[in-house]
C-alpha cells in the first residue's frame, strides 16, 4: 500500500459507488479512497485532504472523464464550503444516490430489503429553501464553514444559494464580530431573525393552528415544508386515537406531542434541554413534558403506552433507548431519522424485541446535501 500526505494529487482513479456521507469509493494502489464531488464511472484526478491507517480522504479537482449526471454548480463556492455537496449533481441523481445509501444502509445493517424511492419536497430547484444558516466571522466579514474544518469561506456574491432569500448573507446592518463569532439566521413566522446562536433570543413558529416558541439557537427542522412532511408521515403511519397513550422522544419543542394531543392523545414528551422543555410545556399546555436523557427518563415512565414518536438526534436511539421503549409493547413506533444507518441500526435492535419496519418513507428535505430524512414505522410482528 503506497505512502499517501495530505496535499498529494493522485490518479486519474475510476471512481465506484456512492457511499454514505456525500463521498464516493475509489482506490489509489490498493487504500480506500473516499473522494467528494465525484459520480459513480468518472475518471478523476484527487487532491488528498485526509489520511487514516486504511483509507484516505480527497476531493475530485480534476475530471477526465464525467457523469452524465454533472452539472454546473449554481454556487461557485461549492466546493469549498461545508453546506453543500451534491451541488455537481443533477437534482434527480441526487434523490436517486440517497435511495441507494438509504437501501444500502437497512440491507447491510438491519438486513431489511427496501425499494422506496426519496420523495422530492421541492423547492424544484432545489435552492432557496434553508431556513436556518450559521455564519461565522473571519474578523472583517462574514461566511461559511469549509468541509471539515474550521477555515472561514466568503459568502459568495448573491448570498448563500441554498438559504431562503431573505438569509442568504447578513445585511450590511449585522456588523462582523471577532474572528470565529458566529451568527445564526433563522426564517420565523414573523420574518427573518438574526441572533446569537448562544443566545436566549426566541422566535414564533406557526405550525398547524398554533404558536410554537423556539429558542433560535435550538432545533427545529430547517426545510420549509419539513414538519408538514414528517408529521403527516408519523400521524399516518400510527393512525392515532382518541384516548391513546403516547411518548414522544425527544420531544424538541413539542411538534409531534401538538400533533397528537390534538386527535385526543394523551401524551408525555421528554426532551434533554431544560429550555426546551420549557417552551414545549407552554407551546402545547395539554400534554406533559419531563427534561432529560431519555434512557434515564423512560425508567420513571408507564410501563404500558400505544404508541412512541422517536426523533433521536443524528446518532440514533441505540440499544438501551429501543429496549426501553419496546418493553412497553406500543402496537405503533414512529421514528424519525436523519441519519439512515443509525436508523438501520436501530431497527436491527428492534428485531431482537420482536418488532419490524412495516415501512420506511425517504424524504428529500435537504436539497444539494447528502442528507436524507426517513420515518420508519416500527411494530410488533415476526
Amino acid at each position: 500500500m503506497s505512502d499517501l500526505a495530505v496535499g498529494d494529487v493522485v490518479g486519474p482513479l475510476t471512481v465506484g459507488r456512492v457511499a454514505h456521507g456525500g463521498h464516493w469509493v475509489a482506490r489509489h494502489e490498493g487504500r480506500v479512497v473516499f473522494v467528494r464531488h465525484a459520480l459513480e464511472g468518472e475518471v478523476v484526478r484527487v487532491r488528498i485532504t485526509e489520511v487514516a491507517k486504511r483509507f484516505a480522504r480527497g476531493d475530485a479537482v480534476e475530471v477526465r472523464v464525467a457523469s452524465a449526471h454533472r452539472v454546473e454548480p449554481p454556487c461557485p463556492v461549492a466546493g469549498a464550503c461545508g453546506g453543500c455537496d451534491l451541488q455537481h449533481v443533477d437534482l434527480a441523481h441526487q434523490r436517486e444516490l440517497k435511495r441507494q445509501v438509504v437501501a444500502e444502509q437497512l440491507t447491510r445493517l438491519a438486513g431489511v430489503g427496501w425499494d422506496g424511492t426519496v420523495e422530492d419536497c421541492g423547492p424544484g430547484t432545489g435552492l432557496g429553501w434553508r431556513t436556518r444558516v450559521r455564519y461565522v466571522s473571519d474578523g472583517t466579514s462574514w461566511g461559511l464553514r469549509g468541509h471539515r474544518s474550521h477555515a472561514v469561506v466568503a459568502v459568495p456574491p448573491g448570498g448563500c444559494r441554498i438559504a431562503r432569500p431573505g438569509l442568504a448573507e447578513p445585511g450590511a446592518e449585522v456588523a462582523a464580530g471577532a474572528a470565529g463569532e458566529q451568527l445564526l439566521g433563522v426564517e420565523s413566522s414573523d420574518g427573518p431573525v438574526w441572533a446569537d446562536p448562544a443566545g436566549d433570543t426566541v422566535v414564533r413558529q406557526r405550525f398547524a393552528g398554533r404558536d410554537h416558541a423556539v429558542h433560535a439557537g435550538g432545533f427545529w427542522q430547517v426545510h420549509p415544508r419539513a414538519v408538514d412532511v414528517l408529521t403527516a408521515a408519523v400521524t399516518e403511519g400510527l393512525e392515532p386515537r382518541s384516548g391513546e397513550t403516547a411518548l414522544d422522544l425527544y420531544c424538541g419543542v413539542g411538534v409531534f406531542a401538538g400533533v397528537l394531543a390534538a386527535r385526543g392523545v394523551e401524551v408525555i414528551g421528554v426532551e434533554g434541554s431544560r429550555d426546551a422543555v420549557a417552551l414545549a410545556s407552554g407551546n402545547v399546555p395539554e400534554a406533559r413534558f419531563v427534561a432529560g436523557s431519555v434512557d434515564r427518563v423512560l425508567r420513571r415512565l408507564p410501563d404500558a403506552v400505544d404508541l412512541i414518536v422517536l426523533d433521536p438526534p443524528r446518532v440514533g436511539a441505540g440499544r438501551a433507548v429501543v429496549a426501553g421503549i419496546l418493553s412497553r409493547r406500543p402496537r405503533a413506533v414512529a421514528y424519525v431519522a436523519c441519519d439512515p444507518a443509525a436508523l438501520a441500526r436501530d431497527i436491527a435492535f428492534a428485531g431482537e424485541q420482536g418488532y419490524r419496519a412495516a415501512s420506511v418513507r425517504a424524504f428529500d428535505l435537504f436539497p444539494q446535501t447528502h442528507h436524507v430524512e426517513c420515518v420508519a414505522l416500527l411494530v410488533p410482528g415476526a
